[in-house]
This record gives structure tokens, C-alpha cells and sequence, in this order.
């Protein structure tokens, strides 16, 4: 119990941090409340430097006993990848909350009630949303997974409602959360079927019973196989993938930008390692192991589905937070391929798209959260046509954030996409990586949009309008998280051995490429071990 509690130190200071910031949400001192997110800022710090430590010494606990998990040093990988990301969203999320009370308290037209307040709340629930998806990644058994994704998922429905107060967020908060109580529901009963077809909760325990049944009879079982696809279905609404994508458009619109930031990633990554997590209990992970057919059919159609109605979605939108919404459901479906492809090249390049798109994403809704337009968000692309003029910076961030999201060369998301396409084709999908290079041709049409009318359009009068916003931290986020996917390919070897660590991969020469240009050959044999 010691070495497991030593290696849930990261989880439990970002749970620290959590705590500090529910009491100085709640001090009278401006000053005081004003620090909550540099309090989140350096908690998230804290917790990196102390994962880098504790994976040094501790590992081995989470690979063998009682509490063994399917991939010990998962928890290495996701945590630098979630707290990388996580810094961004702090500096969006910095200011928004409470500003017109907060002023109002300043000018003394109100005094400060602490039943009033929920800037300290609001840290809470985003520190306690990112702790979840950290303590996912260190699942050892079906109810810590559900528990994690949960927490992972609760604050954010809060979240959306507190992060601004008009109808449309109180009715966007209204259909997440309902919706997401019943793909909890989906995904529990399939972990119950699960549980009744093993008799164990333990994930590796799991993956022994299967692994064994399936050498026996050539098959899992029934119970087994339907336990997996209703946790496929039900997991399905953290990626915001088919079936249950139709919310996100609903409620990414209704949400705040810095709020909706948040989710395009925080849910989305706790989905995806649930998904690798639970389907490592078919014993895929195994030399010569396989997913059920059932399994692997439906996993291709909703990858299918996700990035297609995605990308149509999104060509029919003329609101940008709509756009978004969709273009965030086509890259579920991008990230079904690695889920697809399986342990190893697979998840490898899963693990790197999600830092990709993490910072891509996060960087275009930070350029939306720090304008405004008429004391409200900016909501359509009028509103950021010839956005260069007045707002030349927040013009390029943009470019840049959408091309990333795109697959332009030589960004980090074409090299996350790439990964991606090139593990599909080692393992056969070859029909499906065609899906997805279709799929995102049709996406760069309205990715050139966003690429072309903030730079090349002609002001119209509803950009003019368009006004610097009250605070600054999304104006750092931005140019920060755009700055990042223009370096970090230049350090894609490194980040693809931390990946590989991640999930396990043995046997591999690693060479590390840092401080390379990655058009150069040092990239492409970083990537030619992705090749069969």
C-alpha cells in the first residue's frame, strides 16, 4: 500500500491544489483571490517534477500484485501529456471567471460574499477534472476506472454552467450533463457484464481469464464481448464519437471559450486511455493476441462515422465555436485509427496526436477567449475576417492552430496525423487510412478558412468591432500553445521514446532526434520505426 500511495503523488498534489484553491476562493483579499491561477499554475508544475521522480523509483509496484495495471508507465506519459496541456488552459482559463462581479467588488457598486464568489470553485473543478484524467491512466480495476473517468467528467458539467451565466450556458450545462449521465450508465453496465463474465474487477486478472477462455474455446464469450461493446458505446461520449457525438455542437457553442478549451481535451484524453484500458483486457496486448471480430467491426465504424459526420458537420457551420465542435469529433475518429492499430505503433502515436491536437486546439480557443464583440465572445468567421488588421498576433495564432489541426507540414499535427496513418497501414487498415486521408482533404476546406480570412480577408464591419479582451492569459496561452507545435517536432524522437515507454513497447532501438530539423532524415528514422 506504501509504494502505491508513493506512486499517486502527482494525483495527490494536483488534490492538494484542488483543496488550497476551494479556501483562497473564499478570502476577502482581491489580491488573495487574484493568485488562484498561478496556485493552479505551479500545483500542475509541482505534480510534473514529482511524477518524473516517483516513475523513477516506483514503477514496478503498478506492474506486478494486487494492484498491477495493464501499462505501468502510462501514468509517465499521460501525465506529462495532460499537465503540457494543462499549463495552456490555466493561462486561458486565467481572469474570465467572475470578472464582472470581481470589478463590481472593486468599485465598490457590491461587496464581496463569499456564497457569491465561484472563482475559487471554478479552480476546483478544473484541477479535480484534470486529477481524473491522471488517475484513469492508473487504473488497476473496473471501479478505480469508473471512479476516475467520473471525476474526470462531473466538474466539467459544472464547469459549463459557472463559466458564464446566461440561458445558453445553463441549457448547454443541462444537456451535457444529462446525456453524459446515461453513457455513464452504458458504459457501467458494461463493465458489470465484464465483471460477470470473468468474475473480477482487476483488469489484469481480467485479461488472464479471457486470455485463457480464448485459447480454450477460440473465443471470449458473449457476456465478455457485449460488456466490451456497451463500454465502447458508453465510453464513445468522453471522445464525443458516434453515437453520442451530438452534443458537443450544442454545448461547445453554449460553454464559455476558455470552458469549451477544456473540453476538446480533458474528456476526450480520459475516453481515450479508458478505451485502451478496457480493451486491454482481451489479452490484444499478448504476442499473437487479437480484438474480438465483433469488436474490432464496431471500433472501424464509429472511427468511420466519428470522422465523417465530423468533417460534414463542420463544412455546414458558418459559427466558429460549432466549427470547432465538429472538427473535434472528426478527431476522435482520427484517434480511433491508433486505438484500431492497437498496442504498441498504435497507441504510440495516439499518445503523441493527443499532445498534438491538445495544444492545437487549446490555442485556437484561446484566440477566440481573449476578443470580444459587443461586451459578448466573438461567435461567426465575419467576426475574425481581416482580424490582422487590429489584432495581428491573435491572426497568426489562429493560422497557425487551424493548420496545425489540419496536418500542414511541417507542424505537430501533421506529424501526430501522420503517426496515425502510418500505424493504421502497418497493421492492414489500409481501406481506413484512406477514410481518413479523404476526411481530412474535406476538413481543409473550412481549416483554410480559419487559415485564410483572419490573414488574407478584408475587414467587415462586424470585425472592426472586434476588441482586444479584458485580460491577458489567453493572449500568452495562444501564442504559447502555437509556438509549441512549431518546436516540439523538432524534439519528435524524444517525444515519440516517451511514448513508446508509455505503452510498453520493448525491443526497439529508440534514437533520439532532439534539436534536429524534422524535415531532415533524423525524423524520418524517428518515424521509420512506426513502419512495419
Amino acid at each position: 500500500m506504501t509504494e502505491r500511495l508513493w506512486m499517486l503523488i502527482p494525483e495527490l498534489i494536483v488534490l492538494a491544489g484542488a483543496v488550497s484553491c476551494a479556501i483562497i476562493g473564499i478570502s476577502r483579499s482581491v489580491a488573495v483571490r487574484r493568485s488562484l491561477p498561478i496556485v493552479a499554475f505551479v500545483t500542475l508544475i509541482v505534480a510534473l517534477v514529482a511524477t518524473w521522480i516517483v516513475y523513477q523509483d516506483g514503477v514496478a509496484s503498478l506492474g506486478s500484485g494486487d494492484w498491477a495495471v495493464p501499462m505501468p508507465w502510462l501514468g509517465k506519459s499521460l501525465i506529462g501529456v495532460s499537465v503540457v496541456v494543462g499549463l495552456v488552459l490555466v493561462l486561458v482559463q486565467a481572469g474570465f471567471v467572475d470578472h464582472s462581479y470581481e470589478d463590481a467588488v472593486a468599485a465598490g457598486r457590491s461587496t464581496f460574499d463569499p456564497l457569491r464568489t465561484s472563482r475559487g470553485e471554478y479552480y476546483v473543478f478544473f484541477l479535480l477534472s484534470l486529477c481524473g484524467l491522471m488517475l484513469t491512466s492508473v487504473a488497476p480495476d473496473l471501479i478505480w476506472l469508473f471512479l476516475a473517468l467520473e471525476l474526470t467528467s462531473l466538474p466539467t458539467y459544472i464547469m459549463v454552467a459557472i463559466g458564464r451565466i446566461d440561458r445558453r450556458a445553463q441549457e448547454a450545462a443541462m444537456k451535457y450533463f444529462f446525456l453524459g449521465a446515461m453513457a455513464a450508465a452504458i458504459f457501467l453496465f458494461g463493465f458489470a457484464m465484464l465483471y460477470g463474465a470473468t468474475g473480477t474487477m482487476s483488469l489484469v486478472g481480467m485479461k488472464d481469464v479471457l486470455t485463457a477462455r480464448l485459447a480454450e474455446t477460440g473465443s471470449i464469450g458473449t457476456l465478455a464481448t457485449l460488456g466490451l461493446l456497451l463500454s465502447i458505446f458508453g465510453i464513445a461520449f468522453k471522445l464525443a464519437a458516434a453515437p453520442l457525438h451530438m452534443y458537443a455542437a450544442d454545448v461547445y457553442e453554449g460553454a464559455a471559450a476558455p470552458v469549451t478549451a477544456f473540453l476538446g481535451f480533458v474528456p476526450k484524453a480520459g475516453g481515450v486511455v479508458a478505451l485502451m484500458l478496457i480493451l486491454s483486457v482481451t489479452g490484444w496486448m499478448e504476442e499473437g493476441g487479437s480484438l474480438p471480430e465483433a469488436v474490432l467491426i464496431t471500433l472501424w465504424i464509429v472511427a468511420v462515422l466519428t470522422m465523417t459526420l465530423g468533417n460534414i458537420g463542420a463544412l455546414l457551420q458558418t459559427r466558429v465555436k460549432r466549427m470547432l465542435a465538429y472538427s473535434s469529433i472528426s478527431h476522435s475518429g482520427y484517434i480511433l485509427i491508433g486505438i484500431i492499430a492497437g498496442p504498441g505503433d498504435g497507441f504510440v502515436a495516439v499518445l503523441v496526436y493527443l499532445l498534438a491536437y491538445g495544444l492545437s486546439n487549446t490555442a485556437t480557443f484561446a484566440v477566440l477567449a481573449s476578443l470580444k464583440r459587443g461586451g459578448g465572445e466573438v461567435e461567426t468567421l465575419d467576426d475574425l475576417t481581416g482580424l490582422r488588421e487590429r489584432h495581428p498576433s491573435m491572426a497568426w495564432a489562429m493560422a497557425i492552430s487551424a493548420g496545425s489541426l489540419l496536418g500542414f507540414p511541417p507542424l505537430l499535427g501533421f506529424w501526430g496525423k501522420l503517426l496515425l496513418f502510418i500505424a493504421g497501414i502497418a497493421t492492414g487498415h489500409i481501406v481506413l487510412v484512406i477514410i481518413a486521408a479523404i476526411n481530412s482533404a474535406i476538413s481543409g476546406w473550412y481549416y483554410l478558412r480559419l487559415v485564410a480570412l483572419p490573414l488574407t480577408g478584408s475587414p467587415t464591419a462586424s470585425s472592426r468591432s472586434v476588441e482586444r479582451g479584458d485580460w491577458n492569459g489567453p493572449r500568452i496561452a495562444a501564442v504559447t500553445a502555437c509556438a509549441a507545435v512549431i518546436v516540439l517536432p523538432l524534439f519528435l524522437g524524444d517525444i515519440i521514446g516517451e511514448a513508446e515507454e508509455g505503452v510498453g513497447v520493448a525491443g526497439r532501438e529508440v534514437p533520439h532526434q532532439a534539436g534536429e530539423d524534422v524535415a531532415g532524415a533524423g525524423a524520418l528514422v524517428s518515424l521509420g520505426r512506426v513502419s512495419p
